[in-house]
């Protein structure tokens, strides 16, 4: 069985919540977030090596937030760069799994099923990225006006995306640009085809009050 390791990212600072705190940070039912997402991988797999990247100035928040807590999961911060993408090239220069799993830090909904699928098919196939249909119609829009588009051949994408370090690692040398919207689309653009599979739906990423009240149901 391949190690493994998770870098989970987490430099958001709450505008969309509406909130002063973080959303990583915000408390559903007696624990934060991040601390969920954190026990998530935990769950299903207690070797797994935990990279946290948090933006500089929150990170003495966050361990003392361990301390009080008693947050006893072992864990290593990474101070975040200027982008996501700055951050996990952080990340991964201390990551020493066999397969890598790149996962936003307010998504705690994740199953673990989820994981279970997405790091056998990383291992088998060299990545791995969890997708969900969409249920609603979808419209394409710009300056001309908007035009309907068959909602069968879109799919909204979720995290963790899972890859083989020598992939990944590769794909970060890559230089940054604004085309980069995610890890697989970076490591699309190295060359590789990118393997997807269904997710589960409530693996929502927390942005917004609405979706920190699913949050508060599931959790």
């Amino acid at each position: 069985m391949a190690t493994k390791t998770v870098i989970i990212t987490a430099g958001g600072i709450g505008n969309r919540m509406q909130s002063a705190l973080p959303k990583q940070f915000i408390l559903v039912h007696g624990k934060s977030i991040l601390e969920h997402t954190i026990n998530s991988f935990y769950d299903y797999d207690n070797s797994i090596q935990i990279i946290l990247t948090l933006p500089e100035q929150w990170i003495v928040y966050w361990e003392e937030y361990c301390k009080t807590s008693n947050v006893l999961i072992q864990h290593e911060i990474i101070s975040g760069g200027k982008e996501r993408y700055h951050s996990i090239q952080n990340a991964l220069a201390v990551a020493k799994g066999e397969l890598i799993a790149i996962h936003d830090g307010v998504r705690p909904l994740v199953s673990q099923q989820t994981l279970i699928n997405a790091f056998n098919l990383a291992q088998k196939k060299g990545n791995a990225v969890p997708i969900f249909p969409l249920k609603e119609s979808i419209r394409f829009v710009d300056s001309k006006g908007s035009k309907a588009l068959n909602r069968s051949f879109y799919y909204a994408v979720q995290t963790p995306q899972v890859f083989q370090k020598d992939i990944i690692v590769q794909a970060y040398k890559n230089s940054f640009h604004e085309a980069i919207t995610d890890d697989a689309s970076l490591v699309e653009e190295f060359g590789e085809t990118i393997n997807t599979f269904i997710g589960n739906e409530e693996n929502i990423k927390i942005t917004t009050p609405f979706d920190l009240k699913i949050a508060e149901y599931y959790l």
